[in-house]
């Protein structure tokens, strides 16, 4: 083949290879120094060598076709090879100071100053749903076309990994990919998770991983949740969820020392008691220096066959979360949206295929991406954050 031919498709196999993107860094691979070579030879077929970041890495079948499929809408179908290898020591390390972006290893990119919303969700007591919803808000603010982050920080009651598919058949989490000394999280549905469900190893062979259980004190849960802010590499993020443990304990207390710029939305069910509750998680959140930004009533009243609304759990719990928060406050604290009682968000969680995937013409899917809405659209607070703007 001439070589003005053979120069014309090498550089349209790199420019197509532009638009193949990492699964776990969603970042292109040309821009990770991923791919190594692209080779025609004198019949005009194609070898594209790449470089993937460790051995075994997880993602590296879907690679291997994406990169076999960019090349070949240049080179033609069936004519293009792909020959993986990995990076050397020196290669991950230029890697990971890329990816940081110069900034030191092992700090926590959503302190103050942080450009990214982190937003904490919250209840007093277990068993409102706190999870269920964060796993929906999730996904359904990535299906907006943010980029969204999920720390699940619920290390006693991790449940974050199968509300979003991301446990196999015996119940065990996918492992996060490390390179050196960063995290890279899974994905489910757009939005890149971490979880203490995600480095547990069952017990016995054969035993189910998300029955183990994690019993650890103060020190532990305050350096678990540092090291998920600092080693974990989510890229930029428009919004950063955390999924808080019930109460108002050390982690609560540690989200307020890690991330002060946090906002919280306190989730709750419409019984009285459930209400009084929740509202003592609002009140350390705000001692802590956080804003409280709204409250999401789960469990309410749904539909029944006669076309009545049916009220399991009572009414008026929200409504009166927010309004015992809002007292002495410069701005009310509002009700986000009441979700009522739902089989379709049960069985979404279950199949780990969130509502507002799964069936987003529910009730529940409505309220959820009602909250979401208001998240996405919410007004950002300057205080605390630096401006890189001169004055000249």
């Amino acid at each position: 083949m001439p070589g003005a031919d053979a120069t014309a498709i090498e550089q349209g196999v790199r420019a197509a290879l532009t638009g193949v993107i990492d699964p776990e860094i969603r970042k292109p691979i040309t821009e990770l120094d991923m791919v190594d070579s692209v080779a025609v030879d004198d019949d005009g077929r194609v070898q594209v060598g790449i470089r993937l970041t460790i051995v075994g890495c997880p993602a590296s079948d879907r690679i291997e076709r994406d990169v076999r499929q960019a090349a070949e809408t240049v080179a033609g179908p069936g004519r293009a090879d792909v020959l993986l290898t990995v990076m050397t020591p020196e290669q991950r390390q230029a890697l990971t100071e890329r990816l940081r972006g110069g900034r030191a290893a092992r700090g926590n990119p959503f302190g103050p100053g942080t450009l990214t919303r982190v937003v904490a969700i919250t209840s007093g007591k277990g068993g409102v749903g706190k999870s269920t919803i964060t796993a929906n808000l999730a996904v359904a603010l990535a299906a907006r076309g943010l980029t969204v982050g999920l720390v699940d920080a619920d290390v006693h009651g991790f449940s974050i990994p199968g509300l979003l598919g991301l446990v196999d058949e015996h119940g065990t989490a996918a492992r996060p990919t490390r390179v050196d000394d960063m995290i890279l999280p899974p994905v489910a549905h757009g939005v890149k998770v971490i979880s203490i469900g995600m480095f547990v190893e069952p017990t016995e062979p054969g035993g189910r991983a998300s029955s183990v259980a994690v019993a650890w004190r103060g020190p532990m849960l305050h350096r678990t949740l540092n090291q998920f802010l600092t080693d974990v590499y989510f890229g930029d993020l428009d919004v950063l969820l955390v999924d808080l443990p019930p109460g108002t304990g050390d982690v609560a207390i540690s989200l307020g020392q890690l991330l002060p710029n946090a906002e919280v939305v306190v989730v709750t069910t419409p019984q009285p008691a459930a209400a009084d509750v929740a509202e003592r998680s609002g009140v350390v959140a705000r001692q802590t220096g956080q804003r409280i930004v709204g409250v999401v009533e789960n469990m309410a009243g749904f539909a029944g066959p006669d076309g009545g609304v049916v009220e399991l759990f009572g009414s008026g719990g929200g409504a009166l979360v927010a309004e015992r928060l809002s007292e002495g406050q410069p701005e009310p604290v509002p009700l986000l949206a009441s979700v009522p009682l739902s089989i379709a968000l049960r069985q979404g969680g279950d199949a780990g295929t969130p509502v507002v995937v799964s069936a987003p013409d529910d009730p529940a899917a409505r309220a959820i991406e009602q909250v979401a809405e208001h998240l996405a659209n919410l007004p950002r607070s300057l205080a605390g954050r630096r401006l890189d703007v001169s004055v000249r």
